[in-house]
């Protein structure tokens, strides 16, 4: 069984890392070029978005060929230079693997267009009326979840984007090819797998309208799920790997069953009920203030749950669809690196995997862009249509999507502080963020009180404390308005972490006979015999 409780993996989306051909586009060969700062934060994989062959409806997410490269990121002689320079360093590729849908320019797709009956079962057709869909089923981007094609008098699915074809995984045709596909990785030497919305690939056997919700109640973590990843598992060797599954709207019982060793699914998990908390009824096109106190709750359940079955978390605050999380939950204005490092405190010393976004390590904030010509995702220009055709105006639309937007976490990474971040020498793909230019490598890397740094400290605590890596873990001061509070313990050992997701000054209680081990201010906070006084978003954690 692969040890993953001390491993830190750092997520890179390729087209905003590095640039190095001047074409306003990160690649392959960008990623290579920044591989000693990457082993020098103390990262044990990187997980990469996806690269493969695609007309990029979805940034990548669409895919047309899971064994090529994309031109616009490189060859596949770039992709095995990056693994050999990698490994080289310690350091071990996860990819990317979108098997829920393939893009509608996928050959197995275009078969089935030609009225190739074998391709059309690979996905999910079904007869009817170019005015009936099949069901009232709502695509996570927009819209119906149908899309009608003349020529067969078919419907298919696609939950998300009208180019992204729900693939038939109930076909044992479709999942041998898949198989395929990740035995094809394994050797180039690919050390993980991440696949997204994973707990999807299992529809129901018969489609009926959702008399309750947009559809996702009817195929959420359905009948063979578990079924289809154990055979995934067991038929390509995949439990000696690390590899974990993007979960959507998914519950704590199935994540343990997905996550818990002895079921040989996957590594671990993530789920995001954490990452709605200021989701107003739960729409995520609704803002509300953050809930600090659900967002305990979250954590407290998630947390103790998945310790008592077994289960192993994901933990993490950002990536490529979130927001900036010191934007989202921090002050990115007067307690900007205070905030930033309370929050990477909170996440990496909990029970699980801890997940850095790119950027996240340097405190990036959201875009702030003013003008929708800015945006590039697929869903924030949807949304743009459907906000306002529902009669928002545009500076309330302007507002959520500097908020929500996808492309608040997919501006280019910022290397230094040059025009272009040094990011490259052309003109970036999508603008830079508006704010914050002392975000970045150059600035931080020799600063010693650097949000940087202070990631590199964390990772480097990871690996020197066992309890941080496997020790269990238990949530303090309930009452506590707007701070997180919990202990881990191993082998007689504690370690209390208190923080402060407020700019009030805050008072809790603390046991004695603790020493201070790192916190998000440069001096200790003021501590009694029986209490901690908490500055502004200030994050601490004590040993004892």
């Amino acid at each position: 069984m692969l040890n993953f409780q001390d491993k830190v993996v750092y997520q890179i989306y390729p087209r905003s890392f590095c640039d190095s051909n001047g074409d306003g586009i990160g690649d392959l060969n960008g990623i290579t070029s920044k591989l000693d700062y990457l082993a020098s934060l103390g990262v044990d994989y990187l997980w990469l978005t996806p690269f493969f062959r695609s007309p990029q409806r979805d940034n990548g997410y669409d895919v047309a060929d899971y064994c090529s490269v994309d031109p616009v990121f490189g060859t596949m002689e770039d992709a095995e230079r990056l693994l050999r320079e990698a490994d080289q360093r310690g350091i071990g590729l996860m990819l990317d693997m979108v098997f829920n849908h393939t893009s509608t320019q996928h050959v197995w797709f275009q078969r089935a267009l030609a009225g190739d009956k074998t391709y059309q079962d690979y996905y999910l057709f079904r007869d009817g009326a170019p005015d009936a869909p099949p069901t009232n089923w709502q695509s996570k981007f927009g819209g119906s979840a149908w899309e009608y094609v003349p020529k067969l008098k078919k419907w298919y699915l696609h939950l998300f984007d009208v180019t992204q074809a729900d693939l038939n995984w109930e076909n044992p045709a479709v999942r041998e090819e898949l198989k395929q596909v990740i035995r094809f990785w394994q050797g180039k030497g690919v050390k993980g797998f991440r696949f997204d919305v994973v707990n999807l690939i299992s529809k129901p056997e018969t489609m009926t309208d959702d008399l309750q919700g947009d559809g996702r109640r009817m195929y959420t973590d359905g009948r063979h799920v578990h079924q289809f990843l154990q055979e995934l598992t067991r038929d390509t060797g995949m439990d000696s790997m690390l590899t974990v599954g993007e979960m959507s709207s998914t519950t704590l019982e199935q994540c343990i069953r997905y996550s818990n060793p002895d079921r040989r699914e996957l590594s671990m998990v993530f789920n995001f009920h954490h990452l709605k908390i200021d989701y107003k009824n739960g729409d995520k096109w609704a803002m509300q203030s953050p809930d600090i106190g659900q967002l305990r709750q979250l954590f407290d359940v998630w947390q103790t749950g998945m310790q008592q079955g077994n289960g192993w978390n994901a933990v993490f605050w950002c990536n490529h669809d979130q927001p900036r999380i010191v934007s989202r939950l921090g002050d990115d204005r007067q307690y900007w690196q205070e905030s930033a490092k309370m929050l990477a405190l909170c996440i990496h010393f909990m029970r699980g995997t801890p997940y850095i976004y790119q950027g996240e390590e340097l405190g990036m904030t959201n875009a702030y862009f003013e003008d929708i010509g800015q945006y590039r995702d697929v869903e924030s220009l949807n949304y743009h249509r459907i906000l306002t055709a529902q009669g928002r105006t545009e500076q309330e639309v302007r507002t959520l999507l500097q908020a929500r937007s996808r492309d608040n976490s997919r501006t280019p990474m910022q290397w230094d502080e040059s025009p272009t971040a040094g990011f490259t020498d052309g003109t970036p793909w999508i603008p830079l963020p508006q704010y914050k230019p002392e975000a970045n490598v150059q600035a931080q890397a020799q600063a010693p009180a650097s949000i940087l740094s202070f990631y590199k400290r964390l990772i480097c605590l990871r690996k020197e404390y066992p309890l941080i890596a496997r020790g269990d873990i238990r949530f303090l001061c309930p009452d506590a308005q707007d701070v997180i509070a919990y202990c881990r313990g191993l082998d007689g050992k504690k370690l209390f972490v208190y923080c402060n997701f407020s700019a009030r000054e805050k008072r809790v209680p603390c046991p004695g006979n603790v020493h201070f081990l790192i916190g998000s201010y440069e001096q200790p906070p003021q501590m009694t015999a029986d209490e901690i006084v908490l500055r502004p978003y200030e994050g601490c954690a004590m040993m004892v």
